[in-house]
């Protein structure tokens, strides 16, 4: 296995990476945002929230 960061063989110390230092940059990407999961939101703010109320809505006029 190759460190995700550099391509040089890992070490089993720092596992999947080979040294502190390229663990390190792998960190500085996660907390400065570089890495990111994308979402389906709603663009609009007031869109999401106007969807959030019928949601409720439905679920309290839901069957007894």
């Amino acid at each position: 296995m190759s460190c995700p960061i550099c391509a040089k063989v890992t070490d089993p110390k720092y596992r999947p990476f080979c040294s502190r230092r390229c663990a390190d940059v792998d960190l500085g990407r996660w907390l400065n945002g570089s890495y990111a999961v994308p979402a389906e939101t709603p663009e609009d703010l007031e869109e999401a929230a106007d969807a959030l109320l019928d949601e409720q809505r439905q679920e309290s006029h839901g069957p007894h």
